[in-house]
């Protein structure tokens, strides 16, 4: 390989190396680690070593670093956001008439 093509190849081997690594390690990680539709939560069903399952939108969640937990029929679950909690505390014919929260937002 001349200087002239290392000259116009490094610095876009460079940047691709830079994206790659981003993406395998950084903010984007989770884009390649088989996570859910709308971009979190585990595909299958089960968690990753050391999480448990949000029950209303299925995302992994450390129960050490839960946004929120409720308890049912003795059992504590734990969510990723507050508003899963609430949606999950909601009474069952809210959610089915459709006057429980229409949209599933995370915040």
């Amino acid at each position: 390989m001349d200087l002239e093509t290392l000259n116009t190849l490094g610095p876009f081997l460079l940047w691709g190396g830079l994206i790659l690594l981003m993406m395998r390690y950084g903010c984007c990680s989770h884009l390649l680690r088989g996570r859910g539709r709308h971009g979190h939560g585990p595909t299958g069903d089960a968690a990753p070593a050391g999480e448990v399952k949000d029950p209303v939108c299925g995302m992994g969640v450390d129960p050490k670093n839960a946004a929120a937990a409720a308890v049912r029929g003795g059992t504590t679950h734990y969510f990723c956001s507050v508003s899963c909690r609430d949606r999950f505390e909601q009474p069952a014919e809210q959610i089915a008439n459709g006057s429980g929260q229409s949209g599933h937002q995370h915040g």
